[in-house]
């Protein structure tokens, strides 16, 4: 069967992440939702439904954006496919069993997830990917065990809960030959893939959760990671006190950071508190850059969402940071501090609520040149050996286009 992720209208509001990719290649405890799905599925993702401004993109692994049309019957002289319609938001549950190749209605409690169409079947409407418990397809209604994520703080709320269950699901071989001076603590699983390296003065607290090291990964002495926690390829923890996180791969990390989920390429090198964050690809934060996850009168956080304002309802909110975004040294980030893609904020002060994509400067933000941003990047991926390409410096540019009026 091919498989198909969707982004249905809640998913493309996942801001600031979802302007530069689609929701299905955002992480959520060890894997990616798009992964997460394939687990499940047992089948390769050949394409995500999301919105056209996200023609271009590409990742690691990741399936190219499609449109509907795409979806349309084949010739019946071709050999069909039946196809699998998911959506991103969905989280099924890892022990269960996909249902069979039967055409039918997918949901999770009461809400559509997507569709199991058979060859040649008409697909379902723009409209119906966007809402679809609106769609009236008329088909058995199959339900799969697992959580919906409703709102981008979804993924920081519950990424503790979906790590403890993740990580020895996943990731059952945890023997392994500790270093001399490292300790591990705590009864729940350790495991460490290949060529992970330990350093003297490393403890490993598993009390709280367990811990996955992925293969590559640096340990440096006088760190204390403590479970929950997920640590991606090639990633370096640098020191300090790491806790409940999901870390992506070649970040660079070192302070004090918890309950937080960082995409890959993250450079967090210095001293600072991060805290109840999510934080997007080729994010720079300047030394000491804290962010606040605590209002003063302990009252619900509300952030900003492209509906306006909301009330998160939760009291433990911290940061939300798209992709490129760079701080300067003493930055400092409200509760629910939303930063748009490419955004450059500097001058050791205190951040605003909200600062709009490609922003640059501190008191008087100002619009960031795209061709000045986009050899910024460029150079920054560079330094990873990776490649700004021209689909990814298109799609930027969509961005910082449509985000104009924002920064007016």
């Amino acid at each position: 069967m091919a498989l198909f992720l969707f982004d249905d209208e809640r998913a493309r509001a996942w801001s600031p992440f979802s302007v530069t990719r689609p929701s299905g290649e955002l992480l959520f405890g060890c894997l990616s939702l798009r992964a997460r799905a394939e687990r499940f599925w047992g089948e390769a993702c050949v394409g995500h439904i999301a919105d056209s401004t996200l023609e271009g993109f590409t990742g690691p692994g990741a399936a190219p954006c499609v449109q509907p049309a795409a979806l349309a019957p084949q010739p019946e002289s071709a050999v069909g496919t039946p196809r699998i319609l998911f959506s991103s938001r969905a989280v099924p549950d890892s022990s269960a069993a996909p249902p069979t190749d039967q055409p039918a209605v997918l949901t999770m409690g009461e809400q559509i997830v997507g569709w199991i169409l058979p060859s040649g079947a008409d697909a379902p409407n723009e409209a119906d990917f966007l809402k679809p418990g609106d769609s009236g397809m008329d088909l058995p209604h199959v339900e799969i065990p697992g959580r919906i994520l409703e709102n981008i703080w979804d993924l920081v709320a519950h990424n503790g809960e979906q790590l403890c269950t993740d990580v020895p699901n996943f990731f059952p071989e945890s023997r392994f030959t500790l270093p001399d001076g490292v300790q591990v603590s705590g009864n729940q699983r350790v495991s460490l893939g290949k060529h992970v390296h330990l350093e003297a003065g490393v403890h490993l607290d598993a009390t709280d959760g367990p811990i996955r090291l992925s293969d590559g990964v640096h340990v440096f002495a006088f760190t204390r990671l403590a479970g929950p926690a997920f640590v991606g390829a090639n990633t370096r923890l640098l020191g300090g006190s790491i806790g409940d996180v999901t870390i992506g791969p070649t970040c660079r990390i070192r302070g004090e950071v918890s309950d937080s989920v960082l995409l890959g390429y993250v450079n967090k090198a210095h001293d600072g508190y991060i805290g109840h964050a999510y934080v997007g690809s080729w994010v720079n934060l300047g030394a000491f850059t804290t962010n606040s996850d605590l209002k003063n009168n302990y009252g619900s956080i509300r952030m900003q969402t492209v509906d306006g304002m909301v009330d998160t309802g939760l009291v433990k909110i911290g940061c939300f940071l798209g992709d490129h975004v760079k701080t300067g040294i003493g930055t400092l980030l409200p509760t629910g501090c939303v930063m748009g893609t490419g955004s450059n904020f500097f001058g050791g002060l205190m951040a605003p609520v909200y600062v709009p994509p490609f922003s640059w400067g501190g008191d008087d933000l100002a619009e960031y040149d795209i061709e000045r941003f986009l050899d910024t990047a460029a150079l920054a991926m560079s330094r990873r050996e990776e490649v700004l390409d021209e689909g990814g410096r298109a799609l930027l540019r969509r961005v910082w286009e449509q985000t104009r009026a924002e920064r007016s």
